[in-house]
């Protein structure tokens, strides 16, 4: 039994630690499974000297796939420890398990762009800042196709390692082997995640609102926002956002409907 793994997320956001934990527990679970973790920073040092280029990153890209194919062909576990920020990207990982007949699943690494940049400061900036800011601001969202939506989303400013949220994960996805929207099992895992999601989408925008009612000058838009909040609920639940993200978005939705400027503190 082997399967691929994608992993998107931003660049130190945790993603290469998080390989490294899925790696260990699979292995640890079954003896008999190998799982392979690829890098493609390798492929980019070989051809760039580790420099982000731009330019470059379709050769990296293409070499990328390649060893994935050919490690996957061996029967291996492939993790793709990759950022995957584009649709299409995650759509060429696809493509490769289809090809092959196996599963495929897809990990968001969501942790906040803030402490992404901090921890890079903190590794020394292999990656400038100002280039994680741009990918984060082309990351594709993943509500555009149905293959598209993650089995599982993580915050790795929020879990530890040995979380139960992600043994759970490991233990009923990923090594059983649940094919995607193929069995009550897989749909009711996902089911839990979202449930989690939108029970902190509901939570973040009934205390933003209550922040708003208790200054004079929102009191009279009292209907009206909590009429927006239902709206705005609605329309981004299932979409596994994380608090930063929940905060940013409603206050610019509450803007852009009442037609006002919200202060920055609230």
């Amino acid at each position: 039994m082997n399967f691929l793994i994608c992993l998107a997320g931003l660049p130190a956001s945790g993603k290469t630690t998080f390989a490294k934990i899925l790696k260990s527990s699979i292995e640890k679970r079954k003896k008999n499974l190998h799982v392979r973790i690829i890098d493609p920073d390798k492929i980019r040092n070989s051809i760039t000297s580790n420099l982000f280029d731009y330019e470059k990153e379709p050769i990296v890209r293409k070499e990328n796939l390649k060893e994935i194919k050919n490690e996957l062909g061996k029967g291996d576990i492939v993790i793709s420890d990759d950022l995957n920020y584009y649709s299409s990207m995650r759509h060429d990982l696809k493509n490769i398990a289809d090809t092959l007949n196996i599963d495929f699943f897809i990990i968001h690494i969501n942790t906040p762009l803030e402490i992404c940049l901090k921890w890079n400061e903190k590794r020394g900036e292999p990656i400038p800042n100002k280039i994680i800011t741009r990918i984060h601001e082309k990351f594709d969202n993943f509500n555009r196709y149905r293959w598209d939506i993650p089995d599982a989303v993580f915050d790795l400013s929020q879990i530890t390692e040995s979380s139960p949220i992600i043994e759970d994960f490991i233990e009923n996805v990923l090594i059983k082997g649940i094919r995607k929207n193929s069995t009550h099992k897989s749909l009711k895992m996902r089911k839990e995640f979202s449930n989690l999601d939108n029970e902190n989408l509901d939570k973040i925008t009934r205390i933003y609102v209550g922040k708003l009612l208790h200054h004079v000058n929102y009191l009279p838009l009292k209907k009206k926002l909590i009429k927006l909040r239902r709206k705005y609920v609605n329309l981004y639940k299932n979409k596994a956002l994380n608090y930063s993200e929940i905060s940013k978005s409603f206050k610019i939705f509450l803007e852009d409907n009442l037609n006002i400027h919200i202060d920055e503190d609230l």
